[in-house]
């Protein structure tokens, strides 16, 4: 952790089809060893498909896919005592956007045997209609929180 001062947040710069900063952060988070053009490939072909198949605006299906699968509280580890308690806390947006955003991705990458765009289509659609790998993910954070909130009083 930065001793000095907080790191500085950079600016999102929009995607060029969409106009958006979420599109461009999902190209980001896809992208492995600097491979920017197939990250692209695999994110509008994907929003393609969730085009094709739902016939709705790619973009609001996104954005309710985000939401859906945004966690609003979470669960800190803090030592008080020599004992570790799981503290749950609030969720900023940057991060509840960032966590959404991995989750989708990371059960994307699990579902083998199919390509990379209809899989991140599949989950999308599923997160959309609040079902699916990154909703339990959700609701198994938020459980966690649930259940720990007897700890709340050690937030700070």
């Amino acid at each position: 952790m930065a001793r000095r001062r907080r790191a500085e947040k950079r600016p999102v710069t929009k995607d060029l089809r969409y106009g958006s900063e979420d599109v461009s952060l999902l190209i980001s988070k896809i992208m492995y060893s600097g491979k920017y053009a197939t990250a692209e490939n695999i994110v509008y072909g994907a929003l393609e498909t969730v085009q094709e198949k739902t016939g709705a605006d790619p973009m609001e299906v996104l954005t309710q896919a985000l939401n859906n699968v945004k966690p609003r509280l979470e669960v800190k580890s803090r030592r008080v005592g020599g004992a570790t308690y799981q503290v749950p806390v609030e969720v900023d947006a940057a991060r509840q956007t960032a966590l959404a955003m991995r989750w989708l991705i990371q059960f994307s990458q699990a579902r083998k045997g199919i390509p990379m765009k209809r899989a991140l289509a599949l989950e999308l659609m599923d997160a959309a209609k609040n079902q699916g790998n990154a909703i339990k993910k959700r609701d198994d954070t938020h459980k966690m929180a649930q259940a720990n909130k007897a700890f709340a009083h050690y937030r700070w």
